[in-house]
């Protein structure tokens, strides 16, 4: 899709479309409309969004307006600088820091009234000693580690802060995190579940949140208070081997600089690792691993790599993937298809990011992150 066939922009950037090599388009309203199935599942739970990794690579200010638009009124980011985006752009909504309270940094969290995720017994300290100093009264979330190994407090540790005289008086949300949500069946869950709901007991009165994308398909047990999707609402399945329930909402398209004829028996690419063994014609997209196409997609004579559309039929990569170029084996199409200054879609309805994670042996999610900065961006409602 096309600047000229695309519906409802509302906002664009990067270079201009005939000097981009790539087109990216970015679907805010199937971003609404994930946030608002997630939100539909987990109900009468709150259902927040977690925008970090710049909105996961689709840009964190225009996603969060869409959610915020969309009436999603709690974010979560991982660091300052992020939680400064999302503040300009909802400027009532709670903002939560994952990374915690880095050190002399409380000040800026009561200047743009944000909450930092408080992981460990001296960020909860450094906490208090700066409300008591300065008289502010926002709160901050608790992170209570049940098995992530990650960040959080031991559920000994939540236990003494609960029978304090007063540190608990700050928190506004009790959490923790899924670190098998993925896998229904994986013991973890349920042990995880279990050691939350004991500490969640210790805390009354207090919201809890434990959910991620994957959580929230656990069931009505994990989702508590709060939910925090992240990967799903970008259009990645939370549930891994059953249907996608999500839209999708990134569409990537490269455009074909040249096609090519090859002869049976010469190789395409780096390392010569992609044999023609019939007449074949090639075209070379304008996008590589520096714009964030995975390398490890690549194909060679030994494995199949990912693919592209063009026309509305799937061709497969050929050879690697580069820097900046991509060969893809057009043979199958007809003789005039497709010509040089068409588009290939690497992304797109059909070719959902686990698709091409999976071809790259990743997540959706670095691939979602590794998102280009060259391409041309389009938004679209």
């Amino acid at each position: 899709m096309t600047e000229k066939q695309s519906r409802a922009i509302i906002e664009t950037s990067g270079p201009p479309e005939r000097e981009a090599g790539a087109v990216l388009t970015i679907d805010l309203a199937a971003l609404a409309a994930n946030w608002r199935e997630l939100a539909a599942r987990a109900a009468p739970a709150e259902c927040a969004a977690v925008v970090k990794a710049d909105g996961y690579g689709c840009g964190i200010a225009s996603v969060s307006a869409a959610l915020a638009k969309a009436g999603c009124r709690t974010f979560f980011v991982a660091e300052l600088a992020e939680a400064h985006s999302v503040r300009r752009v909802a400027p009532s909504a709670a903002i939560y820091v994952l990374n915690g309270l880095a050190p002399g940094t409380a000040d800026a969290f009561a200047q743009c009234d944000l909450r930092p995720v408080l992981g460990s017994l001296v960020e909860l300290a450094e906490w208090q000693e700066f409300r008591v100093a300065a008289g502010w009264r926002g709160a901050a979330a608790l992170h209570v580690d049940t098995g992530m190994n990650r960040l959080g407090l031991t559920g000994k540790q939540a236990a003494d802060v609960a029978a304090g005289d007063g540190s608990r008086s700050s928190i506004g949300l009790l959490m923790s995190h899924f670190a098998c949500a993925e896998e229904p069946s994986h013991p973890l869950n349920a042990r995880q579940m279990a050691e939350f709901r004991e500490v969640r007991a210790l805390f009354p009165g207090v919201p809890a949140s434990l959910a991620n994308s994957s959580g929230i398909f656990l069931g009505p047990d994990a989702h508590h208070d709060l939910v925090r999707p992240g990967v799903a609402l970008y259009g990645a399945n939370p549930t891994p081997g059953h249907l996608n329930l999500m839209r999708s909402v990134v569409r990537l398209e490269a455009r074909i600089v040249q096609v090519r004829e090859v002869a049976p028996g010469e190789t395409v690419g780096y390392g010569a690792t992609w044999t023609a063994h019939r007449p074949t014609r090639v075209a070379i997209l304008a996008l590589g691993y520096a714009d964030g196409m995975p390398r490890a997609a690549s194909a060679s004579d030994t494995k199949p790599g990912a693919e592209a559309r063009i026309a509305g039929r799937r061709c497969p990569i050929a050879g690697r993937i580069s820097m900046d170029l991509v060969a893809v084996d057009v043979t199958d199409l007809p003789d005039d298809i497709p010509r040089r200054g068409d588009f290939a879609a690497l992304l797109d309805e059909e070719i959902g990011v686990d698709e091409l994670a999976s071809h790259a042996r990743t997540i959706a999610y670095e691939v979602l992150t590794r998102l280009g900065r060259r391409y041309r961006r389009i938004y679209v409602e």
